[in-house]
């Protein structure tokens, strides 16, 4: 464990537990997630399908796997060098830096019919990198998930989302206190308590959160 690096107490655990017989461990899959906030009190989120195998009837935020193509896909404004130096932190990337935000930019397309840019494509410099997390190896699907931020006036031409692709139903904007009492993952729960300390003025550092030498544990990210 590094210095930096400490466990979480019980009533800490940002991922979901055990479901039924552990399964063998498998490789994360590159994902990542938008969280669009609409005047510093609102964002917004859908509703997982009762059928889906992952997280059915869960509240969450548009996102998904990252596809090859993402890093290739136009952008009108790349990513800020900070927020760069950030997603390359924590332990090796295997992609490109802009390949997750343009991944989650995508995701709340598809997902919520929101677009953010213009034809010369999203500004990146305006998505905020939130968090990291990798899902533990007791779970059976598992992501490594970055977590992104942005002010939908800021990024988006128009604000009400749209039917998308079934992945997420229901989507709308909720309050804080709303979002907060919807049935979410653990781990959307634990990311929406940092987004509400980054709305209120504080001084954030990204967390990364993941399955370390038997417990669960955050370390804090620096640029």
């Amino acid at each position: 464990m590094s210095a930096n690096e400490f466990k979480l107490n019980a009533d800490e655990k940002p991922f979901d537990a055990p479901d039924g017989a552990k399964p063998k461990a498998s490789r994360p899959r590159d994902a990542a997630t938008l969280i669009l906030v609409r005047g510093r009190r609102e964002v917004m989120m859908g509703q997982r399908a009762k059928g889906h195998v992952f997280m059915p009837d869960k509240w969450v935020f548009p996102g998904g796997r990252v596809d090859p193509g993402d890093a290739r896909a136009k952008a009108a404004v790349e990513l800020t060098a900070e927020t760069e130096t950030l997603l390359k932190a924590g332990g090796p990337v295997r992609r490109p830096p802009r390949a997750y935000a343009l991944a989650a930019v995508r995701e709340t397309r598809e997902e919520a019919g929101l677009v953010l840019g213009d034809e010369k494509g999203p500004d990146l410099s305006k998505l905020q990198f939130v968090a990291r997390a990798i899902t533990p190896p007791y779970r059976p699907r598992r992501f490594d998930a970055r977590f992104f931020m942005a002010d939908a006036e800021a990024v988006l031409a128009h604000d009400e989302p749209a039917a998308g692709d079934e992945e997420l139903l229901h989507t709308k904007w909720f309050s804080l206190d709303e979002a907060e009492a919807l049935d979410l993952p653990s781990i959307t729960r634990f990311v929406l308590k940092e987004v509400r300390a980054r709305l209120a003025g504080d001084t954030v550092e990204p967390p990364f959160l993941r399955w370390s030498r038997g417990a669960h544990t955050l370390e804090r990210l620096k640029s």
